[in-house]
């Protein structure tokens, strides 16, 4: 079992007398905390439990029984610490902490953009496992999904698709048309940001490949902090990096990387709102261009 440090709350002593073997295993599964002692209290200041008291990763399950964390006053001290530690660390290396914190509650969330690319590649190398998914939302371009079968031919990593409830042709069959073309902020919340809630249930942490330098929005994102609006601990392993960097090791690694990117598509997203950029825009002005909207909402504050 990976040795990952207690985050969170504390089980107290309410465990104290349950059988030393018993604990191990609640502590390698920590969602089975709840269901052993249903009437188990969790408080945020308890002392050091004594030798046969479980430390649980995780709150209590939710009501689907997934484990979740809390954003108590220890969790968010933590992570500001850590964030400090790590803000010169070299992507790899945030990366390996988190695996180390996290074990296989951490994810990843992928567009297959450059950033994305350069993440799966140093997951393959010392993780492979760590679970990676995609916001499929149906409007994606048909050479961004193609980059899904290059992943597996070379890293054997299988990209899980996540996907909306309702195909591309029934919400706009129920919408009467087209939702991005006259409110694309909620068609990114049903195609995007819906599915990566769902998506994160169990999950503790995920890594995003956003760098600061790309948008007003990004430019104070921590290494790693804490993600209200999906309620998870959120890793960016990138934030300090430029585009040259990620690039430079695009091409010396020879990672796969989408063919649009030569046509001077920069930032790909969803093919309705995306275009290629003209010399001297915005790496992100190719996105939902014509309006003012900036973010899909993934990385936006608040």
């Amino acid at each position: 079992m990976t040795n990952v440090p207690a985050v969170g709350k504390t089980v107290t002593q309410a465990t104290s007398q349950a059988n030393p073997s018993v604990i191990h295993s609640l502590h390698a599964r920590p969602r089975l905390l709840h269901d052993a002692y249903p009437n188990l209290m969790i408080t945020g200041n308890a002392p050091p439990p004594p030798p046969a008291v479980a430390t649980d990763g995780s709150n209590a399950p939710d009501d689907d029984g997934a484990s979740f964390l809390l954003p108590t006053a220890e969790l968010l001290a933590e992570l500001a610490e850590t964030t400090l530690k790590l803000e010169s660390a070299t992507p790899e290396t945030i990366l390996r902490w988190a695996v180390e914190r996290f074990g296989d509650k951490f994810t990843m969330a992928t567009a297959f953009g450059p950033e994305g690319m350069t993440i799966i590649h140093m997951l393959a190398q010392f993780s492979p496992k760590t679970p990676i998914f995609n916001l499929d939302t149906g409007y994606q371009f048909p050479e961004t999904l193609e980059l899904r079968e290059r992943v597996l031919q070379k890293y054997g990593i299988a990209v899980e698709m996540k996907q909306p409830k309702n195909t591309v042709e029934e919400y706009e069959r129920i919408n009467g048309g087209p939702v991005y073309t006259h409110d694309p902020n909620r068609c990114c919340g049903d195609r995007k940001l819906a599915v990566l809630k769902e998506a994160a249930k169990g999950m503790l942490a995920w890594a995003s490949a956003i760098r600061r330098d790309q948008s007003p929005d990004r430019v104070a994102a921590p290494i790693v902090g804490w993600d209200k609006k999906f309620q998870l601990v959120k890793v960016s392993p990138l934030a300090n990096w430029t585009k040259k960097q990620v690039w430079k090791m695009i091409n010396d690694e020879d990672i796969p990387y989408n063919s649009l990117h030569d046509k001077g598509f920069m930032s790909i997203g969803c093919w309705p709102c995306t275009r290629a950029v003209s010399l001297g825009e915005d790496e992100r002005s190719g996105r939902w261009s014509g309006s003012a909207k900036t973010e899909c909402g993934l990385h936006s504050q608040g």
